[in-house]
């Protein structure tokens, strides 16, 4: 009985393909052919796989170009395999695997001889396998990483906004904690339009401003002789950041409709200290409202790379660094630890400080908390329960405070929250 296999090896504009049987024994034939990789060659490259009954499709992680070659496969190759009469599961099965897990030997080179080197390594389950979500959560994934480039660039351009008022002599970033907070983009913008009056700029400022009028008049002297290009200058930054603001805005409300069946899954994360909605909605972009790629905490752990790594030689270990894994996860899960340290009387909170007192340092206790959110986020979404604080000192106010900031939240993104915050007197 025949099992056939094929790899790909992907580039920018052709595929190297081969197919073999490898359900016989001794030496593997393989069948070699190129294809194009725009759409009417990828369609040939489709039917050429279902002519000749291959079963298994592996393919190397190659920048971007991997991805429309296995929308394509999965498009139309995969459903021709599994619902065909004698499908097994592993009809119509992709498989995406790491570059360097086929790396060849040097001066052994060739597209023909990586795709051969693919096949005889998935055989003997020699590569590492990438997780590949199915294409809705491949969306999710699109939008909201663009949002988190676009948030990046929206630091970036607050670092050269700054760095502009310094060449004009404005000393505005040094009294105000947020340049682009409310307070001081109306002095900003009223500067752009021709304010020459420091006075008239600082009682645009909000009373609750800690920084005096006196202060504020001070840093703003420069605006009387203030150079029209700077004006305008600072006019076109004021505009662009308004053009960040506005699409960040509408990926949310993008990420919102996509997301609109999974809003217990989001509650579920946003009650959780350290998180919120913003990366509730990451969260299940990355590994799913379900988590139902990964079987267990540990796996998913594992995935991520935050667990201990492992690195024995002779019965002895030599270091116990996090193995490399998803970069968005652990962006997240870091920034989430740092924050949920922060949330007086949670367990957190308590955790942390145990670390520190057994001497661990600061960035290693992080990370520990970090895991420990990864093995808690898997199981809030696999078994469907909901975050019970354990910490002894979280006040029934503080609980109302975080349910009513998490429900504005949520209503601002679209979607409908029934009953409101914790009424006063209940105990938390």
């Amino acid at each position: 009985m025949t099992y056939r296999v094929a790899a790909i090896d992907v580039h920018k504009k052709m595929l190297a393909v081969v197919v073999a049987d490898v359900a016989g024994e001794g030496e593997y034939q393989f069948e070699r052919r190129k294809f194009g990789t725009t759409p009417e060659q990828l369609e040939l490259l489709t039917r050429w796989l279902i002519q000749e009954e291959v079963e298994e499709v592996v393919m190397e992680s190659t920048a971007e170009y991997w991805r429309p070659v296995w929308g394509a496969l999965e498009q139309h190759w995969k459903p021709e395999r599994q619902k065909r009469e004698g499908a097994t599961k592993m009809s119509g099965a992709l498989h995406l695997c790491q570059a360097k897990s086929n790396r060849g030997r040097r001066g052994r080179k060739s597209d023909y001889a990586d795709a051969e080197r693919m096949v005889k390594r998935l055989v003997a389950q020699e590569l590492v396998l990438s997780f590949v979500p199915d294409p809705e959560q491949r969306l999710w994934r699109t939008v909201t990483r663009r949002k988190y480039q676009l948030t990046r660039d929206k630091v970036r351009f607050q670092n050269q906004l700054e760095s502009l008022l310094e060449q004009a002599y404005i000393k505005l970033s040094s009294l105000v904690s947020d340049l682009l907070g409310l307070s001081a983009r109306r002095m900003l913008q009223a500067l752009a339009e021709g304010e020459t009056d420091p006075a008239a700029l600082a009682a645009l400022a909000d009373h609750r401003l800690r920084a005096t009028p006196a202060q504020l008049r001070d840093a703003l002297g420069a605006c009387a002789h203030l150079h029209p290009v700077y004006r305008r200058l600072l006019k076109m930054a004021l505009e662009e950041l308004k053009l960040l603001e506005d699409q960040i805005a509408k990926l949310d409300g993008e990420a919102a409709e996509l997301l609109q069946g999974h809003q217990d899954a989001l509650q579920r994360l946003a009650e959780v200290p350290g998180l919120g909605v913003s990366s509730g909605v990451q969260i299940i972009a990355e590994i799913g409202p379900d988590a139902e790629a990964f079987e267990s905490a540990k796996e998913l752990s594992s995935w991520v790379g935050v667990c201990p790594g492992s690195n024995e030689t002779a019965g002895e270990a030599h270091s116990t660094t996090s193995p490399k894994g998803n970069q968005n996860m652990r962006r997240l899960l870091n920034q989430a630890a740092q924050a949920a340290v922060k949330v007086k009387g949670s367990i957190f909170e308590i955790t942390f400080r145990k670390f520190l007192s057994s001497g661990m340092k600061y960035k290693e206790a992080i990370w520990a908390i970090a895991h420990r959110l990864c093995r808690l986020i898997w199981l809030l979404l696999r078994r469907k329960t909901h975050y019970e604080e354990r910490g002894p000192a979280v006040s029934a106010k503080s609980k109302r405070t975080r349910t009513a900031r998490m429900i504005k939240e949520l209503r601002k993104l679209g979607y409908r929250v029934e009953g409101g915050a914790i009424p006063a007197g209940i105990p938390a």
